[in-house]
């Protein structure tokens, strides 16, 4: 073979190289964000017109909560949140609407305890997403119930929802390093 030809020949190979490369690299990170993010990254493209701007979405979710000081909560802090959350519990018997509302706020203050800064809805969410990929759709689902409420059109039967889905936040959200491991980490097992 002449000197241009094994060029021709080295150019495509590194070409070739190259495209595999790049192809592994984004099944890697693809499979990166299933993983951490489970229900939520189906959750996400689905609403997205894009797969790509989906998942650059979850990947800028992950680096905004990396900036956070996310912690467990301490002893105290965690009793007193499971003392309230039981007093909204037995709240719910006579007065449901109030109850809803209380653990809707109980939760905020919970993320706020944790770390997490609670400015809208829509970034809590996101922001709980990273860490609780499973629960989150439940806290989606009741604060959608609570909405509704507010606008009084829930029904005693959708407000008992609105609390089983918080409370199933609530429980993730007040685990100890002795608890079982997080969501996440029971997704990637």
């Amino acid at each position: 073979m002449d000197t241009n030809t094994l060029i021709v020949v080295a150019v495509v190979v590194l070409i070739v190289v190259a495209i595999v490369a790049f192809a592994l690299n984004k099944a890697r990170r693809t499979a990166h964000l299933k993983s951490n993010f489970g229900p939520e990254y189906d959750r996400a493209v689905e609403e997205s017109d894009n797969a790509r701007h989906a998942r650059a979405e979850l990947r800028e979710r992950e680096k905004r909560v990396r900036s956070f000081d996310i912690h467990p909560l301490d002893a105290g802090d965690r009793s007193r949140f499971i003392a309230a959350w039981t007093q909204v519990q037995s709240e719910f018997v006579d007065d449901p609407r109030a109850a809803v509302s209380h653990a809707d706020d109980l939760l905020a203050d919970v993320m706020a305890a944790r770390g997490y800064p609670v400015s809208d809805f829509d970034q809590r969410s996101a922001d709980l997403s990273v860490d609780h990929p499973v629960v989150v759709q439940n806290y989606r689902s009741g604060h959608d119930i609570f909405l509704k409420h507010k606008r009084g059109d829930a029904g005693t039967e959708d407000l008992r929802q609105a609390m089983i889905h918080y409370r199933a936040l609530f429980e993730d959200l007040t685990k100890t390093d002795l608890d079982p491991p997080p969501v996440r980490e029971r997704i990637r097992a």
